[in-house]
Formats: C-alpha cells, structure tokens, sequence
C-alpha cells in the first residue's frame, strides 16, 4: 500500500488559507489537466492538508451504506449515503443523469478517495463537484463557507451577492463593473467566507460556474446582498434574525450532519455580528447599482 501511494502523483493547494492535497493514481487517465481553475491556487507542499483527495478509478463503493438525501445541484444531482462504518459515500451524476464519480469519504472529510467516470468533459465535472463538496464539509469546522455568490471586488473589501439561481447575481455585478469605477470581479459563482480571528475575509475559489474567474485574492467582507427582482430599486439592511436566515442558505452544507451544521451555524452568525447584510429589491439597470453602491460600499 506504502509503494502505492508513493508512486502517486501529489498536488498541493492553498485555497482560503486551508491547504489541501490531490492525489492522482494515474496520471494517464486523471491528472491536473481535469482542474485548469486549480492552477493560481498551487502551492509547492503542504505539511498538514485540510483534507487529502485520492484519485482512483479502482475505488469501488461501499456496499453496507443508508441513503439520505438525493439533492438537485442545478446541473445535474447528487446521491448521498451514510457509511455504517462512518462517513459517507456519494453517487455524482451530471444533466444527463450519468454517473460521474464516486466519492468516498471519512467521517471528518480529511481522508477521501473518489473514481471518475466517462468522458474528459464527465471527469472534470465529477471531480470539480466531488473537490466542492470535501472543501464545504471539511472546511466548516475551520469558518470557512462556501458561498453561492457572484463577488465585487473595491478597494479593501469584497462584497458578495447571494440569490437564487437565475435571478440576476451576475447581471447584478456586471452593472457595477461597467458603472462603478475600481471594480474587479472575484469570483461568479462560489468564494469562500472565511471566520480568521472573529473577522470575516472573503476569498476567490477555483469554482466560478459559468465565468471563468478563478482568482487566488482575499478581502475584507464588506457587506452581504440578497438579491430579489421588482418593479422599483430600493435596498433595505436587515435586523440580525432575518440577516441570519437569508445567509444561511446560501452556504453550502448538510443539515443532516449536526457537527458539521453546527459550526456552519456558528460562522453565520459571526458574519450576521460582524458584517451588515441587506436585500437589493433592484431592476437589472444602472440605478440599481448605483444604489447599491452607495449603500453598502466602506
């Protein structure tokens, strides 16, 4: 086993300062080519990864396993079982309904194994799905959220917008780009939240959805906006309990694991303590973001 891992090709990144590690069995078949977005987060060696991913098509399931939610990922969806063992097992499956990759983990996600399946275009997917979903539960426990977000960056802070699919996060963030001056994009679809010191940072990932912004940077958190479509703009801060429920579910987790749940928890609330959190009630114009702008920038 000792020669086997070995002679298995280690990769080393640093993503919201928790390192991780990816090992590929065989670098024929797998390899770094499978995680382009990867590459600004590399980092030459790790001595204590968050987690380690090991990259195996021999991987076969677990037999002796209870289902407990079979969840919709907006592009296809996930099968997730609890081990009786211990941690979980999970069936990847993209918008065709194809099996992409199963992924095995631990109780804690520290130590993961995972196989691929089908075309290069199935293994990035699996792969990238499988790594989101290690980095989401095992980086609870140290305050780091994965946030489904399109992200501004200005001056020392970043400001998240949070909606539902299709509402118009990233139409809401093209606006300021295009009418707010010293503007950058961090990230389109998933930064990281991150509690360090009882403060709130806000790091680019290397999962952006559809927008190919894959940023190795860190800011402040400025402010969190819901956004929600209507027929005028107007913007509202809202008080700590409501502040707390519209957060919340935009952090990726699972409700049915209460360690991990816990600390998804505890993170929210020091962001809902730390950081003012507001509803856009917004048109897809240009006052919209001017309005916005003035209300929430630092």
């Amino acid at each position: 086993m000792n020669s086997i891992i070995q002679n298995m090709e280690n990769n080393h990144f640093r993503i919201a300062n928790l390192d991780i590690t990816i090992r590929f069995a065989d670098t024929s078949v797998n390899n770094m080519t499978l995680l382009p977005s990867f590459i600004p987060f590399r980092m030459e060696e790790t001595a204590e990864p968050l987690f380690t991913l090991t990259v195996d098509d021999a991987t076969r399931p677990v037999k002796q396993k209870s289902l407990l939610k079979d969840f919709d990922t907006g592009n296809g969806h996930t099968l997730v079982y609890k081990l009786h063992e211990g941690g979980y097992q999970y069936i990847i499956r993209d918008v065709n309904d194809s099996n992409c990759c199963l992924l095995i983990c631990n109780e804690d996600f520290s130590n993961c194994r995972c196989a691929l399946n089908g075309d290069w275009c199935m293994r990035t997917f699996g792969l990238n799905n499988a790594l989101m979903l290690v980095f989401a539960f095992a980086g609870a426990a140290k305050g780091a959220l994965l946030v489904h977000a399109s992200t501004i960056m200005k001056g020392d802070y970043g400001y998240p917008f949070i909606a539902e699919s299709g509402t118009g996060k990233s139409t809401h963030t093209s606006l300021w780009l295009k009418h707010i001056d010293d503007c950058s994009l961090m990230n389109d679809d998933n930064p990281v939240i991150r509690i360090e010191d009882g403060t709130p940072y806000i790091y680019g990932s290397p999962w952006s959805g559809k927008t190919p912004c894959y940023r190795n940077v860190r800011s402040l958190l400025g402010a969190v906006t819901r956004i929600e479509r209507a027929p005028q703009n107007s913007i509202e801060k809202l008080p700590a309990v409501q502040a707390f429920a519209s957060v919340l579910p935009a952090c990726s987790s699972m409700m049915w694991d209460s360690y991990i749940y816990d600390h998804l928890c505890n993170a929210v609330t020091r962001i809902v303590e730390t950081t003012p959190v507001y509803t856009l009630h917004c048109l897809p114009d240009k006052e919209a973001a001017l309005i916005c702008h003035k209300t929430i920038a630092r």
